[in-house]
């Protein structure tokens, strides 16, 4: 049976790709210790807390805010004006509720996944 004796090549481009670059940044360490890198990753929680806080605020207030109006434009029309304080604003406020809620923990487990490890 003959031999084959040619070598085999093997040719290497670069580190292996398997393993992640060991180093010391931990997220959660900076925010433990208040770093500057730490206070920017809470400020940005808080960020986009609020300004899901103030979008529903917003549409509330669009929501709610012509009221007055209408009314003013309707004298005499009192069981309109109940009708309406009264069922007519009670879907949008559970569903601007409902949209907060997932809303703030959706970027709460967005923050949580940023500063866990990996």
């Amino acid at each position: 049976m003959p031999q084959d004796h040619t070598e085999r090549r093997v040719v290497v481009t670069g580190p292996p790709r398997g393993r992640r670059a060991s180093g010391s940044y931990r997220p959660r360490t900076e925010i433990d210790e208040q770093t500057t890198l730490g206070h920017t990753y809470v400020r940005s929680l808080m960020r986009t807390q609020l300004r899901a806080a103030l979008t529903v605020f917003a549409v509330f207030g669009l929501l709610v805010g012509p009221l007055p109006l209408l009314f003013a434009a309707l004298p005499g029309a009192r069981r309109l004006e109940w009708a309406v304080l009264g069922f007519g604003l009670y879907v949008p406020l559970v569903l601007l509720a409902l949209w907060y809620v997932r809303r703030a923990e959706r970027n709460e487990r967005d923050f949580v996944r940023l500063v866990e490890d990996r």
